[in-house]
C-alpha cells in the first residue's frame, strides 16, 4: 500500500485538526496544506501549540477529530501506510549513545522490516549522504551535538520517507552546525525532491523555509511566504525604549497622529516613512527615551502585529 501512495501538488493535507488535554486546548482546528518538494516551517512559541501538532502529524497522538492525508491516503485508515512515508527528528536526541552511528542506522532498518544486502546499502547511502561516513565506528555519545544531528537525520532518511518532519531542528547547535544542517536539508530536498516539514520558534530558521506558518495558541494564524508575510507588516518599524512607554505612546499618538503600539514594555510604530520620523521623534522626545531604533520588518514583527505580543517562550511545551 505504502508503495502506491503518490505526490501531488498538495500532497499533505490537514483539515479542522484539533486536541485537547483536559480543558486544554492544544491544537485548535488546525488546516494546513503541504505542496511536495518544499521546505515549510511552523513558527510559534513554545506553548502555542507546535509539539502537539508535530507529534499528530508523527502519528504519535491521534487528534480528537480532523483528517490528516498524505497522498490522498488517510492517517485513520491506514496509519502503517503513512509511517512508512515519514522520516522524524525529534527535538530530544532518539539516538543511542553506547552504540556506534553505523548501529544506531542499522537497528533503524530493522524496525522498518529493512535487513541484509538492501540495508547495509542504504546505511552506506545515508551516512555518505550526511557526510559521517568516517564516523560510522564512533560511539555517538563522544560526537559533537552538530554530527548528532546529522546522525538523527541519516536515520531518519534510511528508508527514503517521502517527507521530512524536524522538531525545532536546530536546537543545541551552535551556528557552524545549524548553517551546516541547513545546507544539508537544502541538498537533500535538491537532489531527492523530499519534503521537509519543522518546527522553529527561531526567527532567522523560519526565513530559510519556502513557507512559514506562524502559529500560536493552537491556531494557525497566518501561513505564506516569509517575503509575503513581511510585506504585510506595512512600513519599517522603529522601536523606542522607554521606562515610561504607555503615557510616551500616548504622548507620540497625540501630537503625531501616529499608529503607536505598545508591545512587552517597548513602543513600536510601523510606518511607511519611519526612516523620515525617526529624526523627528528622536529629536522631540530625546528626554524621553532610552533609545530610538529602526529596522526592516521581520517575521517576529509579523507576529507581533497579529497576536500583540513578542515571539518568546510562552511556558510549558504544547
Amino acid at each position: 500500500m505504502s508503495a502506491g501512495i503518490s505526490a501531488p501538488p498538495e500532497f499533505l493535507s490537514l483539515r479542522g485538526i484539533r486536541k485537547t488535554f483536559g480543558d486544554r486546548v492544544a491544537v485548535d482546528g488546525v488546516d494546513l496544506d503541504v505542496v511536495a518538494g518544499q521546505v515549510i516551517g511552523i513558527l510559534g512559541p513554545n506553548g502555542g501549540g507546535k509539539t502537539t501538532l508535530f507529534r499528530i502529524l508523527s502519528s504519535l497522538i491521534r487528534p480528537d477529530s480532523g483528517t490528516l492525508h498524505l497522498g490522498g491516503v488517510d492517517l485513520e485508515s491506514h496509519p502503517s501506510a503513512i509511517r512508512s512515508q515519514l522520516g522524524v527528528v525529534f527535538q530530544a536526541p532518539s539516538l543511542d549513545n553506547k552504540l556506534t552511528v553505523a548501529e544506531n542506522l542499522v537497528h533503524q532498518g530493522h524496525l522498518y522490516g529493512m535487513s541484509g544486502a538492501g540495508l547495509k546499502e542504504a546505511v552506506e547511502r545515508e551516512l555518505n549522504r550526511a557526510g559521517i561516513t568516517d564516523r560510522r565506528k564512533d560511539l555517538v555519545e563522544t560526537l559533537s551535538g552538530g554530527l548528532k544531528r546529522r546522525a538523527e537525520i541519516a536515520k531518519a532518511l534510511l528508508h527514503s520517507p517521502k517527507i521530512l518532519l524536524l522538531d525545532e531542528p536546530s536546537t543545541g547547535l551552535d551556528p557552524g552546525a545549524r548553517n551546516q544542517l541547513w545546507q544539508n536539508l537544502f541538498q537533500l530536498r535538491e537532489d531527492f525532491g523530499t519534503t521537509i516539514l519543522l518546527t522553529t520558534h527561531l526567527i532567522d530558521e523560519a526565513d530559510r523555509c519556502d513557507r512559514v506558518a506562524i502559529m500560536d495558541s493552537g491556531k494557525i494564524l497566518a501561513i505564506d511566504t516569509p517575503e509575503v508575510l513581511r510585506s504585510a507588516v506595512g512600513g519599517d518599524v522603529i522601536t523606542i525604549t522607554t521606562d515610561s512607554p504607555a503615557e510616551l505612546a500616548l504622548e507620540i499618538r497625540d501630537a503625531l497622529q501616529l499608529d503607536v503600539k505598545v508591545v512587552d514594555g517597548t513602543v513600536r510604530i510601523e510606518h511607511p516613512a519611519a526612516t523620515d520620523w525617526i529624526g523627528k521623534l528622536s529629536s522631540r522626545f530625546a528626554g524621553r527615551a532610552a533609545a530610538f531604533t529602526i529596522g526592516k520588518p521581520t517575521l517576529e514583527d509579523v507576529f507581533i502585529r497579529i497576536t500583540g505580543r513578542k515571539l518568546e517562550p510562552a511556558g510549558d511545551l504544547a
